[in-house]
């Protein structure tokens, strides 16, 4: 048997985590020198209630090697082999760690996603399905290093406040999409996070908007696993993307699932975004 695991910020929900039996490696939320756990000790709410409260975000920290060794060794008991899939090796040293951790474990095999949240969990998805066809270890790394080229993970963020705390947008610019009321679509793009579209009107309209775009006459999606992942949006504003995505790609399989402390923390709440894999 090969194991599967993978970093918390792969954003799968406890459901498909149990029923695909991934285990998790989980990042670090920094808050007055103190040290959670992300999704274990420290979630979403309790990110966006200390921005509330005092106007600045929190940091987050890369799984350390010795965690991964612990998680390594503890799941090699059991199975034959590990196969780890990362956080873009680009946003964080996780991938770095869990290499180095590798070498200390005996048949470990790491993969780096170039991706986040969903994005990295429809790797993490595609190598479980692998493991219980009973595929070797070996083989599904190299499956899933070539099936990275293929995810298109994307978001529409509401608020610029978050991104700009975090350095990734200027004040100027941020008065500037604010004014305009422009809401920036985040696309992950060779392991990177880089601005796309800019939408503008309420966060439902560029949401329709940005669907439709994602999805109109495309027909090189695979349709198996289709990604609604969100940062604390309104029930009725998912049910509405899920119409939309459903009116594009009838035949889509959607699984709903909210972001994660890493994607949180970058973009801040009412972010939301559709993402899965090319056909080829």
């Amino acid at each position: 048997m090969v194991a599967i695991s993978a970093d918390s910020t792969c954003d799968l929900s406890k459901d498909l985590l149990e029923q695909y039996n991934i285990a998790i490696a989980p990042l670090y939320i920094l808050k007055e020198e103190q040290a959670f756990r992300d999704g274990v000790d420290f979630h979403p709410q309790d990110i966006f209630d200390h921005v509330e409260r005092t106007g600045k975000l929190l940091k987050t920290s890369a799984v350390s090697v010795q965690d991964y060794i612990e998680l390594f060794s503890r799941l090699r008991e059991n199975a034959e082999a590990v196969v780890h899939i990362n956080l873009s090796s680009e946003f964080s040293a996780c991938y770095q760690n869990a290499c180095l951790a590798a070498r200390e474990v005996s048949e470990v095999y790491v993969v780096d996603s170039r991706n986040l949240s969903t994005g990295s969990g429809l790797v993490v998805l595609a190598a479980a399905d692998l493991a219980a066809q009973g595929v070797p270890a070996a083989q599904i790394k190299e499956e899933m290093d070539r099936l990275t080229t293929r995810v298109e993970a994307s978001f529409v963020v509401e608020r610029l406040d978050y991104l700009y705390k975090g350095g990734r947008c200027s004040a100027l610019a941020a008065l500037g999409a604010n004014l305009l009321h422009l809401k920036p679509c985040i696309e992950v793009r060779s392991g990177k996070m880089g601005v796309g579209k800019k939408y503008r009107g309420s966060f439902d309209k560029a949401l329709r908007e940005y669907v439709t775009d994602r999805l109109r006459d495309r027909k090189d999606i695979d349709l198996h696993r289709v990604f609604v992942t969100h940062c604390s949006c309104k029930p009725e504003t998912v049910a509405m993307v899920r119409k939309i995505v459903l009116e594009h790609c009838p035949e889509a399989q959607i699984l709903e699932t909210c972001a994660g402390c890493t994607i949180s923390n970058h973009c801040g709440p009412n972010t939301l975004g559709v993402l899965f894999l090319r056909k080829s």
